[in-house]
């Protein structure tokens, strides 16, 4: 009967629904004491059993919430006999060593590891995040059903977290951090993320009061390691978006691993269904790579690389807007001539060399480069006519202009090229002994980034060039002539040759330890960072910036399973290269680090409802923010004034209830408040332009009853309106008018061929390991969602009006995925 409630109060959302025993995965290799792997050994728990091949790989599914005790045995090593707790749909790693001594193995109990949970950090599962649909569907499209994350632009993979922007987050690959390209200014122009979900074997996500071991962000810290393989595989997923195609494999002593991933994007299914036509002609791919060699069980030696070619040819025809009330509806009619053309090639090397001392002390050191070389060329012209509309029914002109109230044109030229060079060399340690952990690093980086940036626009009205805002005299064309000379509306033009140097350092401790019959653990750290900005013509500037955190938590040993956390510290944001370019694009080299006061409060509860597992998470959050960058954000694109002159706060609660709605399957519904808002110039509190004040956002995973091999995903999203629309021009004092709310409901439909549980010995099928067929929906309920405003001018009464740009309507894809 519960189910049945359930399936109905959700029942307008399309969902289709499929059952899943209460399972869970345990995998891994056998290794002998000379880390060779064992091969043919006996696998068994209870009835059920498994074999390693010839790598030592093994994969077993046992029984889920319960006590699970499984053997390993061989006919010439020496049985280990471990005990599991697993969640249902949990995947585990385990990798024993099997002894040929005379000595028994003692038995070894493993239940579910907390220390992420102790740590605030969110665990996604690879496996939802390659499933769930999305306009750009990968890790940030999973991340954006997360309480405190936002992102009102579905074409974007970026994203904003408690009151921040775009630059604030931190994302790390196999302990190496990764870059965006700087000069993207929409979302239909970034193309892939960096991160390949193909690739991926665990996804950590913090959203504040991380650890001193992660880097100078005010935000957030997404960290993901890339999978190792244990055997031969090759993944492929097409769509009418592109496709994918990665490969894994090992060597047959083992001590080589490697996977290789190659993805290609076209955006123009979603693009060309936007409300202007277009000639568009992108090419968005990428091809990364993980190889890992073991030299012996003491040194490994990885290499992470990437290469990424973005082209984006754009060549809009026209476009028609419609908007104002039933009563007085308004068009925008715009006929565009000229194009842009972009390009982003990026390349990314890093190699990381890990040597294990001992059973205690694990050191590494990472070398990486990333290069950068972006241009953005274009010569628009936009003429428009604003009129009425008319709304003759049955009329052969209805929903045509026949009056025009403003005529006018506006022409925007980008001559634009960036080329960046970063480096970074970091030495890592990690010391572990008797519940205690010591962890350390010192990095060094180098950034080289050659910048020139030539920009323009002109506007005009009915045939009159309008002048910049805020100049004098005032402009008062067509009533009274202007005699002075013509300018741009806004010009830009600069170049920029500038070389910070790094230096970074970070300690921190932790340790495991009791009070009373309670659990509890400790982090506390500190970080260094000192910086010198070099620029031609510019004077050099040097600052350093101490920045402690620490965390508790406490396990209390009650008949609920509770567990509370607090988190916080002085966080800094040492400026990058966009926050040291002003609005005229001149490097200041005098940038403070922006700082930010964080504390964070969490409670996660466990419990079991309907006899299924069930968590909700709970966070409230403070953060203090002083020598605040102000910035505007323009679609994707963020605009420093390079000064110091604000001050900011934010606060807000995060809520997340996840579990088995349906059994087998982890689904999630969260909340989020926010509240930030900043003075600037001590002229009075406003809302900042991520003021996000409400998000509601879900995640849905179901089934058929009767037709098994059908699964349902849903991803729904609510955000409340951001601050903005207004002309990027505007002071923020006078314009504080916020954008539609941002509503959307994306739903995948997927019929399974081949899995795990349905395997073929013969036939067509039998080379799959793994074959479905789906079908998406995005934006299933057609949401005309905005994100930003064109402003155009009613030359008779001078009154501007701001036009919706919408993102993309309802739109269908079909997919397929394959794993041989």
């Amino acid at each position: 009967m519960k189910a049945k409630l359930l399936r109905t109060s959700i029942l307008f959302f399309f969902i289709i629904t499929i059952s899943y025993s209460q399972t869970a995965t345990i995998k891994g290799v056998i290794l002998d004491e000379n880390n060779r792997p064992v091969e043919k050994v006996n696998i068994n728990a209870g009835t059920s059993g498994a074999i390693t091949n010839s790598n030592g790989f093994y994969i077993f599914k046992i029984k889920a919430n319960q006590d699970v005790i499984i053997e390993f045995t061989h006919l010439s090593h020496k049985k280990i006999v471990s005990t599991f707790h697993l969640k249902s749909g949990e995947e585990y790693e385990f990798n024993p060593v099997m002894s040929t001594s005379i000595e028994q193995i003692a038995t070894v109990i493993v239940t579910n590891n907390r220390r992420k949970e102790v740590e605030g950090i969110v665990t996604l599962k690879p496996e939802t995040i390659r499933k769930i649909p999305g306009a750009n569907a990968g890790v940030e499209n999973l991340l954006l059903t997360l309480p405190g994350v936002s992102n009102n632009n579905e074409l974007s993979t970026q994203y904003s977290v408690r009151g921040g922007n775009y630059d604030e987050n931190l994302v790390y690959v196999n302990d190496i951090e990764v870059y965006r390209p700087f000069l993207v200014r929409s979302g239909q122009q970034e193309g892939l993320s960096f991160v390949n979900t193909d690739l991926v074997q665990n996804v950590d996500f913090s959203a504040g009061g991380f650890q001193a071991k992660y880097g100078d962000k005010l935000s957030s810290v997404l960290d993901i390691t890339y999978k190792t393989p244990y055997q031969f595989e090759v993944n492929t997923d097409l769509s009418l978006l592109g496709g994918s195609l990665s490969v894994e494999n090992i060597s047959k002593d083992s001590k080589f691993t490697g996977i290789t991933g190659i993805r290609y994007r076209d955006n123009s299914l979603l693009v060309n269904a936007k409300e202007t036509e277009t000639n568009f002609n992108p090419t968005f791919a990428d091809a990364q790579a993980y190889f890992t060699y073991k030299f012996s069980n003491k040194f490994h030696l990885s290499f992470l690389g990437n290469a990424s070619i973005n082209k984006y040819n754009y060549e809009p025809q026209t476009r028609q807007t419609n908007f104002g009330t039933l009563s007085d509806p308004i068009a925008l009619l715009v006929f565009y001539e000229g194009q842009e053309k972009d390009r982003y090639q990026t390349y990314f090397g890093a190699f990381k060399g890990t040597y294990f001392a001992n059973d205690h002390v694990t050191l590494k050191l990472i070398a990486s480069t990333y290069h950068t070389t972006e241009e953005e060329y274009f010569d628009i012209l936009a003429q428009y006519r604003l009129g009425e509309v008319n709304t003759n029914i049955g009329d052969e002109n209805l929903g045509e202009v026949e009056f025009s109230q403003g005529i006018g044109g506006q022409l925007n030229h980008g001559r634009n090229d960036l080329d960046a060079l970063i480096t970074n060399i970091e030495h890592k340690g990690d010391f572990n002994i008797n519940d205690h952990r010591i962890e350390w690093s010192v990095k060094y980086t180098n950034e080289d980034i050659r910048d020139r940036l030539i920009e323009w626009e002109i506007i005009d009205s009915a045939g009159f060039s309008i002048r910049p805002p805020k100049t004098i005299p005032t402009n008062e064309q067509p009533y009274i002539p202007y005699n002075g000379p013509l300018e741009a509306f806004q010009n830009v033009r600069t170049t920029n040759n500038t070389q910070i140097n790094r230096l970074q350092a970070y300690a921190q401790w932790s340790k495991r330890s009791k009070i009373g019959t309670n659990d509890v653990w400790y982090n506390a750290g500190v970080r260094v960072h000192n910086w010198r900005v070099k620029d031609h013509g510019v004077s050099s500037s040097n600052q350093t910036v101490f920045s402690p955190r620490a965390q508790f938590a406490i396990k209390p040993y009650w008949e609920k399973d509770m567990l509370f956390r607090v988190a916080g510290g002085l966080y800094y944001q040492p400026p990058f290269y966009r926050e040291l370019r002003d609005a005229s694009g001149n490097v200041q080299s005098n940038v403070k680090a922006q700082q930010s006061f964080h504390l964070v409060l969490g409670n996660d509860y466990s419990f079991k409802m309907w006899d299924r597992p069930f968590k909700l998470t709970t966070e409230a959050y403070y953060k203090n923010l002083t020598d605040v960058n102000p910035y505007t954000v323009e679609n994707v694109r963020i605009r420093y004034r390079a000064s110091n002159n604000a001050k900011a706060y934010a606060y807000g609660l995060d809520m997340r209830l996840n579990g088995e709605f349906v059994p087998g399957t982890e689904s999630w519904f969260s909340f989020g408040y926010l509240k930030t808002e900043e003075n600037i110039d001590n002229r009075g509190y406003i809302s900042r332009p991520t003021d996000q004040r409400l998000k509601f956002a879900a995640l849905f995973q179901d089934y058929v009853p009767n037709v098994p091999s059908m699964k349902m995903y849903l991803n729904l999203v609510y955000n409340t309106g951001l601050p903005g629309g207004s002309p990027s021009y505007a002071d923020p004092y006078e314009y504080q008018n916020r954008l539609p709310a941002y509503k959307r409901a994306d739903l995948g439909l997927q019929f399974v061929l081949v899995d795990a549980k349905k395997q073929f010995n013969n036939g067509w099928k039998k080379p799959f390991k793994e074959l479905s067929f789906g079908f998406e929906i995005y934006n299933m309920f057609d949401v005309q969602n905005s994100i930003t405003n064109t402003w155009v001018r009613d030359v008779y009464t001078k009154r501007q009006y701001a036009i919706p740009n919408y993102l993309t309507p309802r739109v269908f894809n079909v997919r397929t995925t394959m794993k041989f």
